[in-house]
């Protein structure tokens, strides 16, 4: 096979590096609420008829033109099977700032974040941040490589979430834990093989800044991050098989987090 020419490889590079510096949401919540995030820097939004019809006033406020779009011939390069309903916007992904600003814990106050690591599945990760965003979590934090990238399948099953609830993406997650324990925070690992229950421990730190850290499943937390917790907890099960899903435990965790501080 013929080398390819150095203007071409450059070429091909520069357009991979800029294709991945935007991001393309699909499906109406997901492009709803990010054209009413102000935040968003929206560049694309291409719609059919129907489901320009249905984001009116979305449209509306984002102030983007829309393209109009046959819905047997939708334009949008998103992958085969996304479920877009007519509706895809190419935007910038979310700057949400710095984790000791986001994460800031002033006294008196018992903030909730949660840590993933390599969670990786953009469909647990965006379950995730749904939960956090229900049980009041202050951030999200995962690492920049290794973890789910906001994508639109992440903002799909997020449902909107991804553009209210903190995602910060960091270099070293175990730095990021210890950052968070000079703020005051004691980080809650979660561990099938843990011998305390999750309902006792976070009960003593009701009014404790807290971070939940969670594995990816299968090989769960690495040394490290086990390592660098302060404590390990698992979650009860009632029968032989007590193994759930990522996004199940995030949310059964930080359920027993907020009841705690209620």
């Amino acid at each position: 096979m013929a080398k390819k020419p150095k203007w071409v490889v450059e070429k091909e590079r520069t357009r991979r590096a800029s294709a991945s510096e935007t991001v393309w949401l699909f499906g109406l919540h997901a492009v709803r609420d990010a054209l009413m995030n102000p935040a968003r820097e929206k560049l694309r939004l291409i719609v059919t008829k129907n489901a320009a019809d249905r984001l009116g006033e979305a449209i509306a406020a984002g102030g983007i033109a829309p393209e109009i779009a046959d819905a047997r011939k939708f334009p949008a390069p998103l992958d085969p099977g996304s479920v877009h309903q007519g509706a895809a916007l190419e935007v910038k992904p979310l700057d949400w700032g710095k984790l000791d600003d986001i994460c800031a814990a002033p006294p008196g106050t018992a903030p909730l974040v949660v840590l993933l690591d390599r969670v990786s599945d953009p469909h647990n990760a965006g379950a995730i941040l749904r939960s956090a965003e229900v049980f009041g979590a202050a951030a999200v934090i995962a690492t920049k490589r290794h973890a789910a990238p906001e994508t639109g399948a992440l903002a799909k099953t997020a449902s909107g979430a991804l553009e209210r609830q903190p995602y910060l993406r960091v270099t070293n997650l175990a730095a990021a834990m210890e950052e968070l324990k000079d703020m005051g925070y004691v980080l809650i690992g979660l561990d099938g093989e843990a011998e305390d229950d999750i309902g006792p421990v976070l009960a003593e730190l009701a009014d404790t800044p807290v971070g939940l850290v969670l594995g990816a499943e299968g090989p769960g937390l690495r040394d490290k991050t086990r390592a660098t917790c302060d404590r390990l907890v698992r979650i009860p099960y009632a029968r032989a098989f007590g193994s759930l899903n990522v996004s199940n435990a995030a949310a059964v965790a930080l359920y027993a987090a907020r009841a705690g501080r209620a």
